[in-house]
């Protein structure tokens, strides 16, 4: 697969069964045009996807959930997406969706809130990809990552209102071996995370 010479990439976490659905995925992906959207707390009803637009699609859902992570390519994955078993938190089982992309990897993430944890998991996850790399996702992190050789490029906003108050910025993008042309965080739409929008290229 050749890859455009700056990477468009969309993470947004839906909120599973009462937020956002295929049609507002779609109208997201229609007016942004990204390469790649990655999406967190996904439900088989996104599973239409490629159907509506053309593309690539997989998902892989949560141990014992009935939503997960999933990801729409414009262009064929260079290998199957994969999937990687992360630590446990206290109440959810996590997994991390890996996509080769054949120039460089993307990992998409949905993280646990312990802040330990989601650290433990973070460098579990750099640990299995390429040097040239970005990991995506609620991270539900707060703080710097202390993630050794990766780059913190999200945009500086809250991508989240905690309670609808608290501003929490736990969308996040983190690159090695990439650099970050732009980033920006887009309307809410009908989710309570607003999509992250990212442009990476070759670091």
């Amino acid at each position: 697969m050749t890859l455009p010479a700056e990477f468009r990439i969309i993470s947004w976490n839906l909120l599973h069964s009462v937020g956002a659905e295929a049609s507002h995925v779609r109208a997201l992906i229609e007016q942004h045009d990204p390469d790649l959207c990655l999406m967190q707390e996904a439900t088989a009803g996104i599973d239409d996807l490629p159907e509506r637009l053309g593309g690539h699609y997989a998902r892989v859902a949560l141990p014992g959930r009935h939503h997960g992570l999933a990801a729409w390519s414009k262009r064929p994955f260079h290998a199957p997406a994969g999937s990687l078993a992360l630590q446990r938190g206290m109440v959810v089982r996590r997994v991390c969706q890996i996509l080769d992309l054949g120039g460089f990897s993307v990992a998409n993430v949905h993280l646990s809130h312990g802040q330990l944890l989601n650290r433990r998991q973070l460098r579990r996850i750099a640990s299995v990809l390429p040097h040239r790399a970005a990991i995506l996702g609620d991270c539900n992190l707060l703080g710097a990552p202390l993630l050794p050789g990766f780059e913190d490029v999200g945009a500086r906003i809250a991508t989240h209102r905690m309670s609808g108050v608290v501003p929490l910025r736990l969308d996040r993008c983190f690159v090695r071996g990439l650099s970050c042309v732009s980033a920006e965080v887009l309307a809410q739409g009908a989710s309570d995370h607003r999509p992250l929008l990212v442009v990476l290229a070759s670091g």
